[in-house]
């Protein structure tokens, strides 16, 4: 038997057991070797916040419904892997399977388990990792596409001011993106500080905390009282989105990546926003079609996202920590995920490894 990261009851994860299947002929089994979880939208599903648990979003009508009386919730509590990306070598591969081979290594989205059941045949997002190709940047490779989503949905040029608020994994590589982007000026806020440190270690202008500083006013002073031309909002905090109005250019674009709740104060509407002609882009890269469709798609982001994670162009080494024993996976995601988000930036979970490469 194996053991998988189950949410067993709202804010509770554990390690359950479970049996593997046999393989189809169109699949491969891997062995994991690294794993990491989403710290945001799923966050929310953990904490039973989210609106998935009662409504669906129906993508005819484009709103939230509420769920039929005798459907499933949006979130089964006891059965759901936690979990979002993981790295591993392949075991077993199927008859129909002609891209892959027995020790290769390689990632893809699924929870935090031992083993994982793939297909492999016309399945773009199993990527190999070429070599040299840190693990840390291919579990990153979910959060990568949420920024670069921010970063195009902004219309960021080239000399562009640029502020990030929030530095969680999206946020860390929207800051890099800007940079590699030719952005002229790329700052940062978040209150807490070892996420500061590593996107200054990163290459970012300046590191704001918004605990201690007035974050507009001290974007408007870096910027000779312009203000930044472009911010990659991904806090989903009320008092941040203030905060980016103030700080904003006359004109200038808020690209709204955060996964918010609904908020109960801390936004007026009434001030900076009204005056400055500021602009809001929600920004969703999973939402098709695409801003820039039909030349642009979720395929395509994926595809520059990992060529850019792969060629080393984006640096996850400190992005990804803590880093935990798969054995103590369930306390860490309650603690670093959960309860105490000051003590991570994304969660590494590493497994006892038996052979292959990492």
């Amino acid at each position: 038997m194996y053991k998988q990261l189950v949410a067993v009851a709202p804010r509770e994860a554990a390690l359950l057991s479970y049996q593997d299947r046999p393989i189809l002929p169109h699949e491969v089994r891997v062995q994991v070797q690294y794993a990491s979880p989403k710290h945001g939208s799923e966050l929310a599903d953990f904490r039973g916040e989210t609106p998935f648990l009662d409504e669906q979003y129906d993508a005819e009508w484009q709103l939230f419904l509420p769920r039929a009386t005798q459907a499933d919730k949006g979130v089964k509590f006891g059965e759901w892997n936690l979990g979002n990306q993981w790295v591993g070598v392949i075991r077993e591969v199927g008859a129909d399977v002609q891209d892959y081979l027995v020790g290769d290594l390689v990632c893809s989205y699924g929870g935090i388990r031992e083993t994982q059941i793939v297909p492999a045949v016309d399945n773009f997002r199993l990527r190999k990792l070429p070599a040299g190709m840190s693990w840390k940047n291919a579990v990153c490779y979910d959060p990568a596409q949420f920024a670069l989503g921010g970063i195009r949905d902004s219309q960021m040029r080239a000399g562009d001011r640029v502020a990030v608020i929030g530095l969680g994994a999206i946020g860390q590589l929207a800051a890099q993106m800007a940079k590699q982007c030719g952005a002229s000026y790329v700052a940062v806020v978040d209150p807490i500080a070892i996420r500061r440190d590593v996107a200054l270690q990163a290459g970012v202008d300046d590191a704001f905390d918004p605990l201690t500083e007035d974050v507009g006013l001290a974007l408007k002073k870096a910027t000779g009282k312009l203000g930044v031309d472009v911010i990659i909002e991904t806090s989903a905090n009320a008092h941040a989105l203030q905060a980016a109005l103030r700080g904003l250019a006359y004109g200038g674009t808020i690209a709204y990546v955060g996964w918010a709740r609904a908020w109960s104060g801390g936004l007026d509407l009434g001030r900076e926003a009204h005056f400055n002609n500021a602009k809001i882009v929600f920004s969703r890269v999973a939402s098709e079609p695409n801003p820039d469709s039909p030349r642009w798609n979720r395929r395509r982001i994926e595809d520059v996202c990992w060529d850019m994670l792969s060629s080393g162009k984006l640096d996850c080494e400190g992005i990804v920590t803590p880093v935990v024993a798969f054995e103590e996976s369930a306390a860490a995601y309650c603690e670093y995920v959960d309860r105490s988000p000051e003590l991570s930036i994304k969660l590494g979970i590493r497994f006892e490894q038996e052979g292959g490469g990492a």
